[in-house]
């Protein structure tokens, strides 16, 4: 079965390629689950964000949003003392402002995918023709426009290639090889 090279043979990270990363998703609970992996990731390669999903899991309250925004400034002294987490105090608080704003965007729009996908032309994934490894884009202009919203809001570790790769792990963009078994 050929894959896109970038997953390797790692069995998580294959299992990511063939189970998730480019399918659309619409459920509010892992689109914040996504916001949360995703800023944790920024400096980082993706795979050590995978190895370590489970425990972002239990440290951020199995990814509920509404308890991630009451976060005291002792959840966030308990997360930067949990060695199953990235234990940078500006991304861990950008987490729980970012569940904050999460929420104003769910009562405003109706949901968080409501919002997200509104970006997209008829609310529809966007299915791009990469023929291989050096094609896959790190930003477009629609990363652009959504991430500029979203910082104008409030948010952070959500630039450009940040919101991109969201994109990417949600399936508002496809990104998969054109010769990939999963696209």
């Amino acid at each position: 079965m050929k894959r896109c090279s970038w997953c390797g043979t790692d069995p998580l990270y294959v299992k990511y390629h063939d189970e998730e990363w480019g399918k659309p998703v619409y459920d509010d609970k892992i689109l914040f689950e996504f916001l949360i992996l995703e800023g944790a990731q920024a400096g980082l390669s993706w795979i050590t964000i995978l190895r370590r999903r489970e425990g972002y899991r239990k440290a951020f309250a199995d990814f509920d949003v509404d308890k991630v925004a009451a976060f005291t400034a002792d959840d966030v002294e308990r997360l930067m003392n949990d060695a199953s987490i990235i234990r940078n105090r500006l991304k861990i608080l950008a987490a729980i402002s970012n569940a904050k704003l999460f929420i104003a965007l769910q009562q405003e729009f109706g949901s968080f995918s409501n919002y997200m996908w509104g970006f997209l032309p008829d609310r529809k994934p966007v299915l791009n023709e990469i023929a291989g490894p050096g094609n896959i884009p790190a930003r477009t202009a629609l990363s652009d426009a959504i991430s500029k919203d979203m910082k104008k809001r409030g948010f952070k570790f959500f630039g450009t290639t940040i919101c991109y790769a969201h994109m990417q792990a949600t399936g508002m963009v496809n990104d998969h090889f054109l010769d990939c078994c999963c696209r």
